[in-house]
């Protein structure tokens, strides 16, 4: 899961007319929801929509990816099944407490991914790592699981597990509990070499609120972030993606290097302050972010 993936929509995956909008939508990938989005009774119906519109829809280059129910219950188990008959991107994977809950997924795909033929973790997961308290706790052993390709935090399960009574102080910014597992998180998924996706923001008239917000994690190092709401997804695009100036730095910086490298230099001033190798990577990262995004938008 190594592709752009700024904006992360969810579709309910029994809502047809949802669904043939969001195939409008700039949108980098689309997470059709079976999970908190569908109603008990229509559990049935909507692994079969899913499964349709999975085989079916033109998704024109937008990443597919399912949300199943939590294995704590049969549902999971069941939507595992009926979805890989007809294989996503990539599995969302609710309620993780630890390695064992993201081991279980993983044997599962492990014995349709044969079945089917298909090559070995072609299916990947994007773990939503701190909706339990336990997994705050767990976050670096379940992220390096090698299936383990992206990893989303979110405060309102996690709120509900806490009895907390408020996500956020009367400025609208996280209460500390929240700050800190939106850190770890962050921490833990670059660890393991996995794409941090920032959660939700639930207002979603309050677009100033969602810039500050997308700023504030574009800069912390998320890379991405989940939407509930079409009118989101343009204003998260944007904040994930560099700007021009940022762009052009960073190419002069990257070329900088390499004549400070026939040199033998690694560290040397640069527009009035000095740099070494970690400015490269992050010039690197820049170049190449803009790079997928021209390929994505022409």
């Amino acid at each position: 899961m190594s592709g752009l993936r700024r904006s992360l929509h969810f579709v309910p995956g029994i809502n047809e007319r949802m669904f043939k909008k969001a195939l409008e939508l700039p949108a980098d990938a689309l997470i059709l929801d079976l999970e908190d989005s569908v109603p008990a009774a229509a559990k049935d119906a909507a692994r079969t929509q899913v499964c349709d519109w999975l085989q079916e829809a033109d998704f024109a280059g937008r990443e597919k990816l399912v949300r199943i129910n939590s294995l704590a219950s049969d549902l999971g188990r069941m939507d595992l099944e009926a979805i890989m008959q007809c294989p996503p991107d990539a599995i969302v994977v609710p309620k993780v407490s630890s390695l064992g809950d993201v081991e279980a997924v993983d044997r599962l795909l492990i014995a349709r991914e044969m079945q089917q033929g298909l090559d070995p973790e072609s299916v990947r997961l994007l773990v939503l790592c701190t909706e339990e308290p336990a997994a705050v706790f767990n976050l670096s052993g379940m992220l390096q699981h090698p299936r383990v390709g992206a990893a989303a935090w979110a405060a309102e399960d996690l709120a509900a597990a806490l009895g907390a009574r408020s996500q956020r102080d009367a400025d609208g910014n996280y209460l500390e509990v929240f700050q800190v597992t939106r850190s770890l998180c962050l921490l833990a998924a670059v660890a393991a070499g996995v794409q941090p996706i920032d959660g939700p923001y639930v207002n979603f008239r309050d677009t100033e609120g969602l810039q500050r917000e997308c700023s504030l994690t574009a800069s912390m190092g998320y890379s991405g972030k989940l939407t509930i709401h079409p009118d989101q997804i343009e204003t998260v695009n944007a904040a994930f993606t560099p700007s021009d100036d940022e762009v052009r730095r960073a190419g002069e910086l990257v070329q900088a290097f390499e004549s400070a490298g026939e040199e033998g230099r690694l560290a040397f001033s640069f527009e009035g302050a000095m740099v070494d190798l970690p400015h490269l990577k992050k010039a690197r990262a820049i170049v190449e972010r803009a790079r997928l995004i021209r390929e994505k938008t022409g």
